[in-house]
């Protein structure tokens, strides 16, 4: 199961989340992000754990404390596309300058 965390602070490790939810079961993974640009924290990540217990995890670690926030804690989803349309070609009022 792949499992959203949120709000963090940017003191945050991986490790200490690796400690928080390994109470509810094995941490598969973890995975921190930071912004491509500057390599600093963006304040959430994502931590892959059995479906069980990272239901437990969820359920017992969202809306609690660590490093000093308030972290929101739920199950991930798939990133939907970005199926927005590029006005680099073709027909359209854009490439005309209008």
């Amino acid at each position: 199961m792949n499992i959203y965390v949120g709000n963090l602070s940017s003191s945050t490790t991986e490790e200490d989340i690796t400690q928080a939810f390994d109470k509810f079961g094995q941490v598969n993974s973890v995975k921190l992000i930071t912004d491509r640009d500057t390599g600093q924290p963006r304040g959430f990540g994502f931590v892959d754990m059995s479906e069980d217990d990272g239901k437990n995890a969820i359920e017992e670690l969202n809306e609690s404390e660590l490093n000093g926030n308030t972290i929101i804690v739920s199950e991930a989803y798939e990133r939907r596309s970005n199926n927005r349309r590029s006005y680099r070609g073709g027909n359209n009022n854009y490439d005309r300058g209008r």
